[in-house]
């Protein structure tokens, strides 16, 4: 018996046991409707999207109406991650990402360390125009892999490989919390910390993860200059090399320039929205509907749809979908009683401290970061509410920032295995610096969730 037929033949007796033999509570349900779309989404049984179809079934006919199933397809940060698919498009197909790649990687002045200290800062901006992980990770690595590849004829760069593109694997997925809009997974949750505090906007987002994560830039770029001190390169080489690259692109085109002001407009309303009141969703939707306007646009609709990922839309509304099962049967609450009850006794601080510590360690077996923000975010935000002296948002937000990252294995990330791919450092070296670098974002973590988040939110 295949791997497939073991988890089908599974996931079939969870379903018969749990809906249709005996009378089970709808906690226990819930439960084990769980485990059955985690079996399929963690072990690829089919593709996510059939897997997200098959779950809508199973929520329609024993949880929800099928209307109440399909609003959450309808949801606005549904249609928020459709829109940025476009833009983030638009923005890579006009060669605007590639530009400005390389002119932010021009201010190293030829110094491998500020080249790495550098890269990681070019994430953050990407971050803002290109709300994909993989999108940031195949542009920066494709820019730096050609960088490597013409110093590596002058001398030796197997710290300096190393140091940037484990750089690239833990930055992307960090990078992507830095504004609401900068992955997936972010979009997730800000939709649902949105619904338990209103007053969370897209500058205020920024205003409480930046600091902490720019705060772990700086560190971690110590840490990699400790643990893989960068060999010295030619300075004059490598920004040669930097200055060549742009001169191949020659100089900015018309669609650059509109693509500057589409996305100049886009990221002016989503940060005074508090002044106008359009929401985050409908000004994104303004911006993907700009890149398609007859001239004023890029492209026309029938290039810009095949930039949307229909398949992680689907699977994008089911996560929402896992969520909204959790917390309207209860389910949440019981798991948050089980645990509390367990912990019984024991100060928030301790209770925190093993709470992110277990977060970081349980994302080991989680590639698919959705997958396990769709459990751990509605938890952190029942047990929030349920300790005293903190409020839901502080502990999920710590709880999200925990286990964005995956720190020690290759498998942890689609991001990991590119950055992986190019042969510039092994496993081994991205399980040592994890060690030390998830330490110092645990200390982080915990440091702005005590004495800065508690006081402010």
């Amino acid at each position: 018996m295949n791997r497939r037929t073991m988890l089908l033949t599974l996931t079939a007796f969870l379903y018969i046991t749990f809906f249709h033999l005996w009378h089970w509570d709808v906690k226990i349900q819930a439960t084990a409707a769980l485990f059955i779309i985690q079996i399929l989404w963690l072990g690829r049984v089919f593709t996510l999207a059939f897997s997200s179809l098959l779950f809508m079934l199973l929520l329609s006919f024993h949880f929800f109406t099928y209307e109440e199933t399909l609003s959450y397809v309808a949801s606005q940060v549904v249609w928020l991650l459709f829109s940025t698919y476009i833009i983030a498009k638009g923005f890579m197909k006009t060669g605007l990402a590639g530009r400005l790649s390389l002119k932010l990687l021009q201010l190293s002045k030829g110094s491998g360390k500020a080249l790495i200290l550098l890269s990681f800062f070019l994430m953050l901006v990407l971050s803002i125009l290109v709300p994909s992980n993989i999108g940031k990770a195949n542009l920066v690595t494709s820019v730096l892999d050609q960088l490597l590849k013409n110093l590596k004829k002058f001398g030796d760069i197997t710290n300096l490989g190393k140091s940037l593109f484990i750089g690239v694997s833990y930055m992307s997925a960090i990078s992507g919390a830095f504004v609401a809009t900068g992955a997936s997974s972010t979009l997730y949750v800000f939709g649902l910390f949105t619904d338990i505090h209103p007053e969370l906007s897209y500058l205020t987002w920024i205003l409480y993860f930046a600091p902490p994560i720019l705060l772990f830039v700086f560190v971690l770029w110590g840490l990699f200059l400790f643990t893989f001190p960068p060999e010295s390169v030619e300075e004059e080489k490598l920004m040669y090399l930097l200055h060549e690259r742009l001169e191949e692109m020659g100089v900015m085109n018309f669609g650059e320039k509109k693509m500057i002001a589409i996305m100049g407009i886009t990221l002016l309303l989503w940060a005074t929205q508090s002044v106008h009141g359009f929401s985050i969703p409908l000004v994104g939707l303004l911006g993907a509907s700009l890149t398609m306007v007859p001239g004023i646009g890029i492209w026309d609709w029938n290039e810009a749809k095949k930039a949307v990922n229909w398949d992680m839309m689907l699977f994008f509304a089911s996560t929402l979908m896992v969520s909204g099962m959790l917390i309207e049967t209860g389910t949440v609450d019981w798991m948050t009683s089980v645990i509390l009850g367990s912990a019984n006794g024991y100060p928030p601080v301790l209770v925190l401290t093993i709470g992110l510590t277990m977060t970081m360690l349980i994302r080991l077996v989680f590639v698919n970061i959705l997958g396990f923000l769709t459990i751990t975010i509605p938890l952190a935000i029942s047990i929030g509410e349920s300790l005293a002296g903190f409020s839901s948002i502080v502990t999920a937000m710590a709880v999200f920032l925990a286990g964005v990252p995956g720190f020690f294995l290759i498998t942890q990330s689609p991001v990991h295995l590119i950055s992986y791919s190019f042969g510039y450092f092994h496993d081994k070296d991205l399980f040592r610096i994890g060690i030390s670098a998830s330490a110092v974002w645990l200390v982080i973590l915990l440091s702005f969730m005590f004495f800065v988040w508690r006081w402010s939110l």
